[in-house]
């Protein structure tokens, strides 16, 4: 360690967030170049990350990023519970959702090219898996785009996220509240919204769910208009209790989240919709 101070200890950890030996011993392995050493720490953060990259990434946090009309939800995964817990993968997590906003990504690809502080999405978790110890993975991307404002909302310390687009020529903080309120209410709602509304409905799930319920009433030994009528009834009653705008809202029941939206469009001074809603609940993409 001659010639190393703790000081150049010190700068390197905390420029690197990289453990005390593997500082000293990058220091010493670059006879005390500071570059040097850093790009140690970054190949030997490489390596770890190849050899864990295969463990299961059960663990982890759903996190959301907004700014204005633009929004991001992602999905990163660890391997255990503590260390998603801890402040230096909360704030990765989020770090991560940021740099996903701002790029607009897409898709996972897209995220990892992002840029944040000290490199690449993909290169800030290929380091943190060799400091965390875990396999770290960016499991899951979505991104929204409107003219209007985003809202947010995750559930159980990052167990489950939601990501709503609301498109409106207004602002401030009822729109703001709206926005988190539809969030929460795509969070908390059972069944979970599969559209925003009958038109959105994708036509495979309609076309199942009539088959099912057609199916269903023949049992009954009915005339075939009979069972047609009834049909039609039961898939009007999916719609109802499967699209966002016609479910009743969580924090009142009494009205629909369409009442919610039109009562907060009143209160701006201009009307409210639902473009888009993004849900991610942890550990859903390897089901």
């Amino acid at each position: 360690m001659a010639g190393i101070s703790a000081g150049d200890v010190k700068a390197l950890r905390d420029s690197t967030g990289a453990g005390m030996m593997d500082c000293k011993n990058a220091l010493k392995e670059a006879d005390g170049d500071v570059e040097k050493a850093m790009e140690l720490l970054r190949s030997s953060g490489l390596a770890k990350a190849g050899k864990r990259a295969g463990r299961e990434t059960s663990e982890g946090a759903v996190v959301f990023s907004l700014s204005g009309g633009d929004g991001a939800l992602i999905e990163l995964g660890c391997e255990t519970d503590f260390v998603a817990k801890t402040p230096d993968f909360q704030g990765m997590a989020q770090g991560v959702a940021d740099a996903a906003a701002t790029a607009k990504a897409a898709d996972v690809a897209a995220a990892l090219a992002a840029p944040m502080a000290g490199g690449s999405v993909d290169d800030i978790v290929k380091a943190a898996v060799g400091k965390m110890g875990e396999n770290i993975q960016l499991k899951r991307v979505a991104s929204v785009s409107v003219s209007g404002v985003t809202g947010g909302y995750v559930h159980g310390g990052g167990k489950l996220g939601v990501l709503v687009a609301l498109e409106t020529a207004q602002s401030g903080d009822e729109v703001a509240a709206v926005a988190r309120d539809v969030a929460m209410h795509v969070a908390a709602h059972d069944p979970t919204p599969i559209a925003v509304d009958r038109d959105d409905m994708p036509a495979d799930v309609v076309e199942k769910e009539r088959a099912f319920l057609t199916t269903q009433a023949k049992e009954s030994g009915k005339p075939d208009n009979v069972i047609e009528k009834m049909v039609d009834g039961r898939i009007n009653k999916f719609f109802a209790e499967n699209c966002l705008l016609a479910q009743g809202f969580v924090k009142d029941s009494d009205k629909s989240v369409r009442d919610i939206l039109g009562e907060a469009g009143q209160a701006a001074g201009g009307e409210i919709k639902v473009a888009t809603f993004i849900r991610f609940k942890l550990g859903e993409a390897a089901e």
